[in-house]
């Protein structure tokens, strides 16, 4: 963000003095192609203060005391500890077996249930991040058995690590990993005890994982539950190594998916609406700041929002509330990553980047908290608002109605008191 050092009147010129009149003339009169989607449309009076720009409506990463690898909903993202998600990443794969549980399947079977992932990600991230991955279509065998290897939820860092190395040593021989920019780890389906698939982002500092000259800064190691999550998972794991958090709740209690249903990816893998939130591609730089309302003083806006699920257009209009807080209503429909959605409409929620991974950073508002789910839905799968209808938090001096809907989109107000 630029800033101006202030001069005294005395030493302006008469024609700054005469351009800047004829620039202010011309800010309040002249149109621009983009007006909605700098949230632009309404004409500015007593009332009504013109929105900032969006790296106002950012929010800084303030989860104080987590670990830096966790990931979080703050825009500052620390990229010498995270994956620039841009571009073609280089990925190796690699499948293991165990003593305890040789496979008995080919490679390419469990390679058919990732390697789609590729594809669902270069479309979610509207063509920004696309998986170029290298098989190498050989088991090789882990040196300890599976049951060594203690896959259970809470599994420390360096627990995890030892599995890379022991995963790398044994492939190494036939493996050049100086091509990679992350490693996939792909256990046979026999291997029960490798239960679920954790990401791996190197801690700076320490030794880590070294081969061919190689440090290995990130990686996924699969587990059991790429047989029921199925491609999105890589979508979910890879994300982590973005710098994204998760979404569901670590503390399950009566609903694990509380916070956000299945709303993006990195909550319910299975969801409904699994297409990223407009927050995430916009913290991810698949969004632009130009795609972006924002609104941090009194005041009311009218946005038209382009659908999520599609490229182009407003994506989003956000509100900020706090040092670590803001609204955001974006526009979802049921095409392309979300053809199975429940329900359609204006999706509201709340962003907090204080809070930390798995304890709810985003929250979604729900329209219809006393509705039953339809067959086959699940709470908050009907959450997006509908014409005419409005959502409020009076504390924060919030207010978002829907004023109409398209195929495409949703036009919205955004009013902050």
């Amino acid at each position: 963000m630029r800033t101006f050092r202030a001069t005294r009147w005395g030493r302006v010129s008469l024609l700054s003095a005469a351009l800047a009149l004829l620039l202010l003339l011309f800010a309040g009169t002249a149109g621009t192609p983009h007006a909605e989607a700098s949230l632009g449309t309404a004409k500015p009076s007593l009332k009504t203060k013109p929105s900032r720009s969006a790296a106002d409506c950012a929010l800084p990463a303030a989860t104080a005391g987590d670990q830096a690898d966790e990931g979080n909903e703050g825009h500052d993202t620390d990229y010498s500890v995270f994956q620039r998600p841009a571009g073609n990443l280089k990925v190796g794969m690699v499948f293991v077996d165990f003593a305890d549980a040789p496979a008995t399947e080919s490679p390419t079977e469990d390679a058919a249930q990732l390697t789609p992932g590729a594809d669902w990600l270069r479309k979610a991230s509207y063509g920004k991040v696309r998986l170029d991955i290298t098989q190498h279509r050989r088991w090789v065998r882990m040196p300890r058995k599976s049951t060594d290897y203690g896959f259970e939820r809470g599994l420390s860092h360096e627990t995890h690590e030892a599995y890379i190395k022991d995963a790398v040593t044994a492939a190494d021989p036939d493996v050049d990993f100086s091509a990679y920019d992350t490693l996939y780890v792909v256990p046979t389906e026999n291997a029960k005890a490798i239960s679920f698939s954790p990401a791996y982002i190197y801690a700076p500092g320490t030794d880590g994982v070294v081969a061919d000259g190689n440090r290995i800064e990130w990686s996924v190691t699969f587990g059991q539950d790429m047989w029921r999550w199925g491609p999105k998972v890589v979508a979910h794991e890879t994300a982590h190594t973005f710098g994204l958090p998760d979404l569901y709740a670590f503390e399950a209690g009566d609903d694990g998916h509380r916070f956000v249903g299945g709303w993006d990816v990195m909550g319910l893998i299975s969801g409904a609406g699994p297409q990223y939130t407009a927050w995430h591609s916009w913290k991810l730089g698949w969004t632009g700041d130009g795609q972006v309302g924002c609104r941090t003083s009194a005041g009311s806006d009218t946005v038209r929002l382009t659908a999520v699920e599609q490229p182009g257009g407003t994506k989003m209009a956000v509100v900020r509330t706090g040092p670590t807080t803001a609204y955001v209503v974006e526009s979802r429909r049921a095409v392309r990553a979300d053809e199975g959605l429940c329900a359609t409409g204006a999706l509201v929620y709340k962003v907090d980047s204080s809070v930390s991974t798995g304890k709810g950073p985003i929250r979604v508002m729900d329209a219809e908290p006393d509705a039953t789910p339809e067959d086959g839905c699940r709470p908050l799968d009907d959450a997006p608002y509908k014409v005419g209808e409005s959502f409020t938090d009076a504390d924060a001096g919030v207010r978002i109605d829907v004023l109409s809907a398209r195929d495409n989109g949703d036009t919205v107000r955004v009013t902050k008191s």
